[in-house]
């Protein structure tokens, strides 16, 4: 069994790499971070909601380093762990065991991101 990963160093390694892709390839990165901010916007939804939404997502589609960016935005966010259990409720729902497996990887990102707070 591997063991979860350290989502705080989880997102500062990715975050590391990408900026290597920054310099390598711009074009990618600007449009991925155009995408992003359009994803995210407030509209109809407030950012909160969408990031909710989004880490849903990440859930059922099993992606730790997803995870981790989401909910350091949530915890930015003001998320309650209330709120983002509610969110893992339905993330299970829609996506059966694999996604309660990572929900679990979850609650451990929220608590990594609110240590201390």
């Amino acid at each position: 069994m591997s063991a979860l990963p350290d989502y705080k160093d989880l997102t500062r390694g990715v975050a590391t790499r990408m900026n290597g892709l920054r310099q390598t390839q711009p074009d990618l990165m600007n449009a991925f971070a155009q995408l992003a901010a359009v994803g995210t916007r407030e509209g109809a939804l407030d950012k909160k909601t969408r990031e909710l939404v989004a880490l849903g997502i990440a859930i059922a589609c099993r992606c730790d380093d997803c995870i981790g960016f989401h909910v350091q935005a949530l915890v930015k966010l003001g998320t309650t762990r209330a709120e983002l259990e509610e969110v893992l409720a339905t993330a299970v729902y829609m996506g059966g065991g694999p996604s309660m497996m990572y929900a679990t990887h979850t609650l451990k990102a929220y608590d990594e991101f609110t240590e201390g707070q």
